[in-house]
């Protein structure tokens, strides 16, 4: 449908909680708008796996993914539930792309969700698909990955972090 602007870091909307969608036919543009604006961060940028309604302005819960070749609509997905078991990360975002964050995420999860043609749907995930849904979930809660920072050293621009880390990253 459209590529839209993506919020960035100190718009106050961010860290508003987003609300539910009645149903899904009430989520089909946004979700248009949300693969559009994925696609277009993608070309213009070189990363990127998934956005949240919230980043483009919309205050519905509702997150686009596309991850290991598929791609997934989440209307109101609730976690139910993640393991105990964490693991540290590099973490980036659309909305401040030029800085990085460290900081934990469970290893697993298991998700509900309404898919884009209405029907309840059920998705385990681990790694990095874990990693990506609660980075989305958060933000429909209004928390942003900068909030969940280990320490006061676990933040980084992409430059220091490419210099830096990216051998490490490559060999893990």
């Amino acid at each position: 449908m459209a590529v839209r602007r993506i919020l960035q870091l100190g718009d106050p909307t961010l860290r508003e909680i987003s609300l539910p969608v009645g149903d899904a036919a009430g989520a089909a543009a946004v979700l248009a708008d949300l693969r559009d604006t994925l696609h277009e961060f993608q070309r213009t940028h070189g990363f990127g796996r998934g956005i949240s309604a919230v980043q483009i302005g919309e205050r519905k819960r509702v997150i686009y993914l596309e991850f290991g070749g598929a791609a997934y609509s989440l209307i109101n997905p609730e976690l139910a539930s993640a393991s105990a078991e964490k693991f540290e990360l590099w973490d980036d975002c659309f909305s401040f792309p030029d800085l990085l964050v460290r900081l934990e995420r469970a290893v697993s999860l298991r998700l509900r969700y309404t898919d884009e043609r209405g029907a309840e749907c059920e998705l385990t995930a681990e790694g990095a698909l874990s990693e990506l849904i609660q980075h989305e979930m958060d933000h429909l809660d209004g928390i942003l990955a900068i909030d969940r920072a280990l320490d006061r050293n676990s933040l980084c621009t992409r430059d220091e972090w490419l210099r830096r880390y990216r051998s490490e990253a490559a060999s893990a």
